[in-house]
């Protein structure tokens, strides 16, 4: 699955999919909180989750990958690149970026 692929789709298809997959409270939740937990119950699942951006890297060496969506400012969408990611890559601010997803750990922010 690709992260676009979901972000297109209208509200509607998005909260058919989570009901599908059997995820509760999905009354309550907007888009963006249904796609996230689709996608944590894919990956769980073992299912590959893909998605792309341009990258931004912050002055701390981390980044995060932008949509055109949003014309490529901050937003709650945005993927984390950790700085490790970063060097062993050498990735820099501009670059089109695309790879597997996963959401975050115990303990991680993003």
């Amino acid at each position: 699955m690709h992260l676009n692929e979901l972000k297109a789709l209208h509200v509607s298809e998005v909260l058919k999919q989570a009901e599908a997959l059997e995820i509760e409270n999905t009354g309550r939740m907007r888009k963006q909180e249904l796609m996230f937990a689709i996608i944590k119950k894919r990956a769980k699942a073992g299912e590959q989750v893909f998605a792309d951006g341009v990258l931004e890297i912050l002055p701390d060496g981390f980044g995060f990958l932008r949509s055109p969506d949003t014309s490529f400012t901050a937003s709650t969408d945005d993927i984390y690149i950790s700085p490790s990611q970063v060097r062993r890559f050498n990735l820099h601010t501009g670059d089109m970026v695309e790879g597997e997803v996963r959401t975050p750990k115990d303990g991680e922010r993003y």
